[in-house]
């Protein structure tokens, strides 16, 4: 049997993470749009193991790493002789090496972007693209910060939205928030902020629902251009790794930051979760909120396949096979702390692979 490398930094933390709750257009790929490609009838199905032997490459978000991860160990404790690579550069960086076709398998956090997208058309890789579970960007603060418990969209962006470069304390973003409409009461305390960087889909994603709705008030008061929209602050500390973004938020007894739900609840009470309000009331990051989308800053998680790759290599289609299964789609993503996605979204998905529907439908 051949062996198995898992190159991702925190699989010692997905392997507790456990949820308590319970759980387009015909264009080409490059436009972010949707082909159907004739399906492949190599690989398992109904969660049997694979038999063939064969290198799978994966990359991508180290949100989605865990899911993975624990996919590739089921898959092998099922019998399958494949050797397996996870790594977790982040979203971006996943798929630049993906439009290259040097992985298999491209792990992401966000969708797709239209560039990435052409990127991967220039290079004549046609891929699919499968939602496999919910997440939510899960802000943090130190425990012993207790006078931060709920923020909302606009006192986000005036900590971290383009306007706030220079801003060290909590109370430097109050003024902004003021005159954006807010009434929070921010401490006079050090805004020490460990987040992630721009290689993340972490990254992306709070850009997009946090910032998105706040950036174009701004924009349209004049306050700031259409290309500072949407972007975040520059002077906090980039990181890449979930771990140092925790790592960070314990640092310090006023830091700020996020991350996704599994790594904040896998860290317990050595952070505190803030919750949002996105115009409907405070919400807590939670398994249900996240599910329902009730907390305002949920989001789906994905993974990419090269089609190609699953035709020439029958072990990457057999894992993807597995991957997708109901059990797989539902027990494992909640083993690595994710929401599972309800059964019309498994069953979209399982169907999207099984015609290997082309393209992206989300980006």
């Amino acid at each position: 049997m051949h062996s198995k490398r898992i190159k991702w930094a925190g699989v010692a933390l997905a392997a507790g993470l456990l949820l308590a709750a319970c759980g387009d257009d015909d264009d080409d790929a490059s436009s972010g749009s949707d082909t159907t490609a004739a399906p492949d009838d190599t690989g398992g199905s109904d969660g049997e193991a694979g038999t063939s032997e064969g290198d799978i490459a994966i990359s991508g978000s180290s949100t989605v790493a865990p899911i993975s991860s624990i996919v590739a160990d089921e898959f092998n404790a099922s019998g399958s002789p494949a050797s397996i690579v996870v790594d977790n550069p982040g979203t971006g960086d996943g798929f630049a090496v993906f439009c290259e076709g040097d992985t298999d398998i491209s792990d992401a956090s966000r969708p797709i972007k239209e560039e990435e997208a052409a990127a991967c058309d220039a290079a004549g890789i046609e891929f699919v693209e499968l939602e496999i579970g919910f997440d939510g960007l899960t802000v943090m603060t130190n425990p012993a910060n207790d006078a931060v418990e709920c923020l909302n969209l606009n006192d986000l962006y005036a900590l971290t939205g383009p306007e706030s470069d220079g801003f060290a304390n909590w109370s430097d973003a109050g003024a902004l928030a003021a005159e954006m409409g807010s009434t929070t009461e921010f401490p006079d305390a050090p805004l020490d902020m460990t987040a992630p960087g721009t290689e993340s889909g972490t990254y992306d994603a709070f850009a997009e629902l946090a910032l998105k709705d706040p950036s174009a008030a701004r924009v349209e008061a004049g306050a700031i251009t259409e290309d500072q929209a949407g972007t975040i602050r520059t002077d906090y500390s980039s990181q890449a790794d979930d771990n140092a973004i925790i790592a960070g938020i314990e640092g310090s007894d006023s830091s700020f930051g996020w991350v996704g739900f599994a790594f904040a609840e896998g860290a317990g009470d050595q952070i505190k979760e803030i919750a949002v309000d996105g115009g409907d009331g405070c919400v807590e990051p939670s398994a249900d909120t996240i599910a329902d989308g009730s907390y305002p800053l949920s989001r789906s998680l994905y993974i990419y396949v090269n089609v190609a790759k699953a035709e020439e290599n029958p072990a990457v289609a057999e894992y993807v096979d597995f991957y997708l299964t109901d059990d797989s789609l539902s027990s494992l993503v909640e083993e690595a702390g994710y929401v599972p996605l309800p059964g019309d979204r498994v069953s979209a998905t399982q169907d999207r692979w099984e015609s290997r529907t082309t393209g992206s439908a989300a980006s």
